[in-house]
């Protein structure tokens, strides 16, 4: 029954845009909803929808201070040791408000609304001994100080107990009071948070049962990876999306990695059931940790990161700021045979991989897509010979430019085509 009802929030893979990538911890109001309007504006009608604030939207000195994150923080948080919007940088929080207008108005763009947390409970609710609502008990009585993040000193993990249960409710049901969509939450899916402890398997249950609890469909995502595979059964049960990768960022060799880590991950795609390949470095990102810069993919790399994630069926969360898009990324984001491999193909299977390309499929109705990759420093030509799909091929499109593929690179149903170093050819067979 668990299982049924996380499903039924989101059946397809989650596309929208993330704070992260271009601002980093230090995100403001302002900028979360310029960038919600471009969406509205150029994106929504190709299906990208969910806003997210990524982390430490309470921390009100987030970036002043040239580092990622400071050293014991000092929090915005309520009475009952829940985080809250930093005022001077969300101002329509004032008066205990939270997120409440500005998802409001992320709503009234036909969008929705998300946010990043930490798992876990605020160390300064602990150091304040906070009460912890609808239970007799406070934050001290809740709080596991053994479990801390590795690279983020704001929260302390929580009890597997009735009472922890019970602060998890409580902050689930203030998103809820807010209109949260989509919650992202850090530091619980990667297989070495601890030597003996490899992921918060306790916690994600306990923020599951939380989100149900709550009342509101919410979007459960889990991070940072790489997942643990063995624990596949659970991340399908309680999450509708997992990172099978650490943070991922414009580099060839984490994208060449990524071939692998979908291969381990593809039998685990299913509607409502996605691997995270993370977030799309594109565009001009890192303005929250320096000048800004635009993404060192190539165009070719950048097609080849697209590719795959749309054929793989990975959540698509652009990382790159909006109000920035050029006209080539504004085409990646939109190329209507890529968006549909991702949302309405099944059953993505690689059926090739060495060191110099890849071979990728997902089946569609009427036909197939099958996807290229040159993995190799220099142009080569890629083969695959189409009886391995057990179809009858009619008809090749080149899913990039909706032409059809010229018949002298198809000899016997075997397709030839010359790709670029480190790029892809996306295709439809009919």
């Amino acid at each position: 029954m668990l299982f049924a009802k996380k499903n039924r929030v989101v059946l397809k893979p989650p596309m929208g845009w993330n704070s992260w990538d271009c601002f980093a911890a230090n995100v403001t109001e302002q900028e979360l909803l310029a960038n919600a309007k471009i969406m509205a504006e150029k994106l929504a009608k190709f299906g990208w929808e969910y806003v997210v604030c990524d982390i430490q939207w309470s921390e009100p000195l987030a970036g002043t201070e040239n580092v990622t994150y400071r050293d014991f923080a000092d929090l915005t948080i309520d009475e009952y040791g829940r985080q809250m919007p930093a005022v001077n940088r969300f101002p329509s929080a004032a008066d205990g408000k939270g997120f409440k207008d500005i998802a409001d108005k992320i709503h009234a763009m036909g969008l929705k609304f998300g946010i990043h947390i930490m798992r876990g409970i605020p160390r300064k609710a602990v150091e304040l001994n906070c009460p912890v609502i609808g239970t007799d008990v406070r934050a001290r009585d809740v709080a596991d100080p053994f479990s801390i993040c590795q690279w983020n000193g704001d929260m302390y993990g929580v009890k597997d107990t009735p009472e922890g249960q019970k602060y998890y409710d409580s902050i689930f049901a203030l998103y809820a009071s807010w209109g949260v969509d989509f919650v992202k939450v850090d530091d619980i899916a990667h297989e070495h948070l601890y030597p003996d402890h490899p992921y918060g398997e306790a916690e994600v249950h306990m923020i599951r049962k939380a989100i149900d609890n709550s009342g509101r469909d919410m979007v459960l995502s889990l991070s940072p990876g790489p997942a643990v595979i063995e624990k596949a059964w659970q991340m399908e049960r309680d999450a509708n999306m997992w990172r099978i990768t650490d943070d991922f960022w414009d580099d060839w060799k984490l994208l060449k990695a990524m071939f692998e880590r979908c291969e381990v991950w593809q039998k685990h795609v299913s509607p409502g059931c996605f691997p995270d390949c993370d977030m799309l470095p594109l565009g001009r990102i890192g303005t929250g940790f320096r000048a800004g810069r635009d993404t060192n993919f190539t165009r070719d790399e950048q097609k080849t990161l697209m590719t795959l994630w749309c054929i793989f069926k990975s959540p698509l969360m652009m990382g790159g700021d909006l109000r920035e898009l050029d006209e080539f990324t504004l085409g990646l984001l939109t190329n209507e045979n890529l968006i549909r491999a991702n949302q309405e193909g099944a059953h993505p299977t690689e059926l090739a991989r060495d060191d110099d390309h890849a071979v990728w499929t997902s089946e569609i109705d009427g036909g197939r897509y099958l996807a290229l990759f040159n993995l190799s420093d220099s142009e080569k030509e890629i083969t695959f010979d189409t009886s391995e799909l057990d179809m009858q091929v009619n008809k090749i499109t080149d899913a990039w430019t909706n032409k059809e593929i010229n018949q002298a690179n198809i000899n016997n149903g075997v397709i030839k085509i010359e790709i670029p170093a480190h790029g892809a050819e996306m295709i439809v067979l009919q």
